[in-house]
């Protein structure tokens, strides 16, 4: 069989439905209909009522694009007066022209207040953490989980790439009670996460503050130009031993190498795998499953591949076995992952 392009090769990243649809939940908490940006993601509508359905990463990119796009909205329609398209890149160059990190939140908390006043944003310090909160002035504006999540995401990704490319965050606070989908924050906020605190906001050592920012005009445009992946879609650790492992499952594909001859390959005991693999939250079985997910819905959205020849790319031993995994996995049949829908 031949073995998949080496673009194909490129790590996948899907995305949970549950983002889909908080990203939709401003429009949607206006009454307004949100068939036309979904059409311009190439998402089927009738995924958002499957809980284990996921979408593509760049068909979340593109629909974050068509909102802000046709809202005329960086924010979303989140707020009751849009943000004018341009603001966000307002923000990013005026916190890039200070000398540190400190100052540039500071100055991002003072733009961010002049564009709207529904939320304010500062920086805060407890004992030898500072930290980054949200506090909402509209009760409205509060209730909107998503709301919380999005700036937050946009804020920490911002200020990790202002300091030059790595802010570790020690923990996540969120003023909401835990959400049903909460499982799926581990891959966007990488660290503890606190429900039901009184402010949204994350955290980071204090000796972050006076790291320099090292950002010139050509670094703010390479940024700018694609923002919207650089903020929304979760963060990968190259150096993590789950990372490791799905990049050897991946380049090895369809042989689809069992537990002991990863880790043989990998240099180090099965035993050893499991364990660390156990560290990052996973475990060799659910790596495995989760990336055969993740590489047919990629497949069945850029590709017209029969679902016999995905199956054998993916391991299976039959199209059958494939659909009933990929049913198992995301609550819908493949069918409905086609572009354009079933």
């Amino acid at each position: 069989m031949k073995r998949p392009s080496s673009s194909a090769l490129s790590p996948p990243v899907t995305v949970s439905i549950a983002f889909v649809r908080g990203m939709l939940s401003g429009v949607r908490a206006r009454g307004q209909p949100c068939d036309e940006y979904l059409a311009d993601a190439g998402i089927d509508p009738a995924l958002l009522e499957h809980a284990s359905a996921r979408v593509t990463a760049d068909q979340y990119v593109a629909l974050f694009q068509s909102l802000t796009d046709r809202l005329d909205d960086d924010m979303l329609g989140f707020l009751s007066r849009p943000l004018r398209r341009g603001s966000f890149a307002l923000i990013v160059r005026s916190a890039a022209g200070e000398d540190t990190l400190e100052r540039a939140m500071r100055r991002t908390a003072r733009t961010f207040g002049l564009l709207q006043t529904e939320v304010a944003t500062e920086l805060v310090q407890a004992g030898s953490l500072a930290g980054f909160a949200l506090r909402f002035d509209d009760p409205s504006a509060a209730r909107l989980v998503f709301l919380h999540e999005l700036l937050l995401r946009i804020f920490w990704r911002l200020f990790a790439w202002l300091a030059g490319g790595r802010l570790p965050s020690a923990r996540f606070d969120f003023a909401f009670p835990t959400p049903p989908y909460a499982s799926s924050y581990g891959k966007i906020f990488t660290a503890p996460l606190h429900f039901e605190r009184q402010q949204s906001a994350f955290w980071f050592e204090a000796k972050y503050l006076t790291h320099p920012v090292r950002r010139d005009k050509e670094a703010v445009r390479a940024f700018l130009a694609d923002a919207r992946s650089n903020v929304i879609l979760p963060p990968r650790s190259a150096d993590a031993v789950s990372a490791r492992v799905r990049g050897l499952l991946q380049r090895s594909q369809p042989e689809w190498p069992d537990l002991v001859a990863t880790a043989d390959a990998l240099h180090m005991a099965p035993s050893t795998l499991q364990r660390r693999l156990a560290a990052d939250g996973t475990s060799f079985q659910a790596l495995k499953d989760a990336l055969r997910r993740d590489l047919a819905i990629v497949r069945l959205n850029t590709s017209t591949a029969p679902l016999a020849a995905l199956a054998e790319e993916l391991g299976f031993a039959d199209s059958a076995a494939f659909q009933r995994a990929f049913k198992s996995w995301t609550g819908s049949a493949p069918g409905a992952y086609r572009r354009g829908g079933v």
